[in-house]
């Protein structure tokens, strides 16, 4: 066996090229504090089990009636089997089905959903009323930790980076996602 064959042979075998999902976040802003913001966190609470944080404004903006330290919405991160397992049901909700031009340049994605209830096992709630919602999905290799540790932090190396089409592949296999071109 040649050198480029058994290189060719290593490269779809290589452990550390193997995508995974290292974060869901669960957004809802409401913009504005009081009953629908209780109303975002007990359903974020409700669907994942967890316990839901409120997101708030750092500037100040009148015409909106928004100042600093205001609470507007709120988030959930979810990570594991867990994330996992929401994920598929998330997919369902828009027919499993994204279009290309949710992915950015470093392989995340984010979809909305308009209405919670189109995400099945999950009943409306009448004291809730109907709220959307968007899902934000971080992709990572192994050794992307050395951009995030204390000591010896460094950069990950291009050659190392998922890219729009590696984030692409890997939804389309893993979860078995129709991927829409936008005209």
């Amino acid at each position: 066996m040649s050198l480029t064959n058994h290189l060719q042979k290593m490269k779809g075998t290589n452990q550390m090229r193997r995508i995974k999902i290292e974060k869901i976040t669960l957004n809802i802003g409401v913009g504005q504090a009081g009953d629908k913001l209780e109303k975002a966190v007990k359903l974020l609470e409700t669907m994942t089990h967890g316990k839901a944080v409120k997101t708030i404004t750092m500037e100040r903006i009148p015409t909106w009636g928004i100042r600093p330290k205001l609470p507007i919405g709120t988030k959930i991160t979810l990570r594991g089997k867990q994330a996992e397992d929401l994920l598929t049901r998330f997919f369902k909700a828009v027919n499993d089905t994204i279009p290309s031009s949710k992915f950015d340049s470093t392989g995340n994605f984010a979809f909305g959903i308009k209405e919670y209830i189109d995400i099945p096992g999950v009943e409306y709630m009448p004291n809730i009323g109907i709220i959307g919602l968007e899902v934000a999905v971080t992709l990572e290799r192994p050794g992307f930790r050395v951009k995030r540790r204390r000591v010896k932090k460094a950069r990950i190396p291009v050659r190392h980076r998922i890219s729009k089409n590696d984030a692409i592949d890997f939804v389309k296999q893993k979860f078995n996602v129709k991927i829409a071109e936008e005209e």
